[in-house]
C-alpha cells in the first residue's frame, strides 16, 4: 500500500498560496466560505499553516484543502502520478455544502471485505499499520479519522476515498 505523503498535501498548499500572494488568514477564508451557511467550526489559518506539526489532520480538514486545491487524495499518494482520474475526484460539493468522510460507508466496504477475504477483524488489523480491532470496528459509530491513516483503509478495500465522501450542508 502506498502512504498519503501530508508534505506533499502542504507543500501544494503552500505553493497555491505563495502563487496567489495570499496569508494563511486569506486561505483560511478561502477553504471556509462554505461553512458561513453550517453549524460546522470553520478551519482556523493555524490548523493550515501547521498541519505539518501533527501526527494526523482530521479529514473535514483534509478534504476541505483538497477540494480547495482540486485535487483527489490518491494524487498525494506515494508513487501516484497524476491525480486527476475522473473516478478519483472527490464529490463536487455546492457553494454551501462542505465535504465530509462517510466513516459508516467506510466500515461496511471494510466489513465487505473482511467477509470476502474470510478474515476476522483481527487479521484485517494485523494486516494495517496502525490500526487496533477496536478502531476498526468503531467506524460503525462514525467517529472521526484522520489522514494520513484512512487511505491505508480506502487502499484495503481497493476503492478510491471519493466513493466515501459526501457533499453536505451540515
Amino acid at each position: 500500500m502506498e502512504s498519503f505523503d501530508m508534505l506533499a498535501l502542504h507543500r501544494a498548499l503552500d505553493e497555491r498560496r505563495r502563487a496567489m500572494d495570499y496569508t494563511w488568514k486569506q486561505v483560511a477564508a478561502e477553504i471556509n466560505r462554505p461553512f458561513e451557511a453550517t453549524d460546522s467550526i470553520p478551519i482556523s489559518p493555524g490548523t493550515l499553516r501547521d498541519m505539518l506539526k501533527k501526527r494526523s489532520v482530521t479529514s473535514a480538514v483534509v478534504l476541505q484543502v483538497l477540494r480547495w486545491l482540486k485535487r483527489s487524495p490518491e494524487s498525494f499518494l506515494t508513487g501516484a502520478e497524476d491525480g486527476t482520474i475522473q473516478e478519483q475526484r472527490l464529490p463536487v460539493a455546492g457553494e454551501h455544502e462542505i465535504l465530509r468522510l462517510d466513516t459508516r460507508a467506510l466500515y461496511v466496504a471494510l466489513c465487505q471485505e473482511r467477509l470476502q477475504r474470510e478474515m476476522t477483524w483481527q487479521q484485517v488489523a494485523n494486516e494495517l499499520p496502525g490500526f487496533t480491532v477496536s478502531m476498526l470496528t468503531n467506524l460503525e459509530k462514525g467517529p472521526l479519522i484522520g489522514f494520513p491513516r484512512v487511505m491505508l483503509l480506502t487502499q484495503w478495500v481497493e476503492r478510491p476515498m471519493a466513493s466515501f465522501v459526501r457533499a453536505c450542508s451540515r
